[in-house]
């Protein structure tokens, strides 16, 4: 090392892809997929809900699982409530399926909402809102507003603890935690003690970030693909900016629940993730952020496809148990 160099001065070194994530990119290269931003809609939710039956795996096995729906603000909105082994009240986590607001489902994200469940021993309220076009911003956040106020109300019906309630998503359904989080701070809404956001969007407004730059295309995720969910789901730029949208452009993220903000080394939403995971910091917002090495963008769903997807619901349903041990502070 030479005469006053800095070890520490160096930006880190980017490691390499997780070799199997690797393999699965050479394999979609091959099979000539046409980019998604090139298909419909209804064609994305075809191919979308092909690839979650084979990247979710056999059902792992839970206590309870109920299908309800509950009142919303354009009608009933689709709920699945799984339950754990034991007595309760437990713990509620209210989980929104990732998608990019277009796609997915309750079925796509059916694993994941169990091994929550199971792993952080809570009741797992999954909820199947509107998606994209067909109901534009701020359909989605209303209903899952509307969905979490509703487990806040009625958590005796479903076993559960009024005083712990938590929200948590993947990718978009990241996204859509940020902002019912940010909702309910707003309206006074349901006290929320923990937000898991797993990959999630947070400015919609600007894809400049050096993660953008240096991921956009061929690895899975791309910059493109952004672009098409993003105009499917914003009517405009104006809501590009709306901070229940794009939570990093927040004005205050002041008196948030506490984070857990897991992102990807190979994605890129990497780079706003971890700058929410910053801004919330700087507003003394308890927050622990966690980088899966690695990896390109996923949805829990992808646990059966590389062990790095299941040690992040193993990691997010460890944080979410000790979260749930604590007293809410008043």
């Amino acid at each position: 090392m030479a005469a006053g160099e800095n070890k520490n001065t160096a930006p880190p070194q980017r490691g390499a892809l997780d070799p199997r994530i690797e393999a699965w990119l050479r394999q979609t290269e091959q099979q000539d997929v046409p980019p998604l931003e090139t298909l419909t809609p209804m064609q994305v939710r075809e191919v979308a809900d092909a690839a979650a039956r084979e990247l979710c795996g056999a059902p792992e096995a839970i206590a309870n699982v109920e299908n309800l729906a509950v009142p919303g603000p354009a009608g009933q909105i689709p709920v699945r409530i799984y339950t754990p082994r034991g007595n309760g009240p437990f713990p509620i986590l209210a989980y929104f399926h990732g998608g990019g607001w277009v796609f997915c489902n309750l079925d796509t994200h059916d694993n994941v909402c169990r091994s929550l469940a199971n792993g952080a021993g809570c009741v797992v309220v999954s909820v199947d809102y509107r998606l994209a076009p067909e109901h534009r911003f701020p359909a989605a956040l209303e209903d899952a507003y509307a969905a979490t106020q509703w487990g806040a109300d009625n958590a005796v019906r479903i076993n559960g603890d009024p005083t712990r309630i938590a929200v948590g998503g993947d990718s978009s359904g990241g996204n859509l935690a940020a902002g019912v989080s940010l909702v309910a701070k707003d309206q006074k809404g349901p006290s929320l003690m923990y937000q898991l956001l797993v990959n999630p969007a947070t400015n919609l407004a600007s894809l400049d970030t050096d993660s953008y730059c240096e991921f956009a295309e061929g690895y899975g995720l791309s910059k493109a693909e952004i672009e098409w969910y993003r105009d499917h789901y914003l009517e405009s730029e104006k809501d590009w900016r709306h901070p229940y949208a794009s939570p990093l452009l927040a004005d205050d993220l002041n008196g948030l629940p506490p984070a857990f903000v897991i992102t990807s080394e190979f994605d890129v939403l990497r780079d706003e993730g971890e700058a929410y995971a910053h801004r919330l910091k700087q507003a003394r917002v308890p927050v622990t952020c966690m980088r899966c090495r690695g990896m390109i963008h996923f949805g829990f769903h992808w646990a059966v496809a590389t062990e790095i997807a299941r040690d992040a619901i193993d990691k997010a349903a460890a944080a979410l148990r000790s979260a749930f041990s604590q007293k809410l502070p008043r």
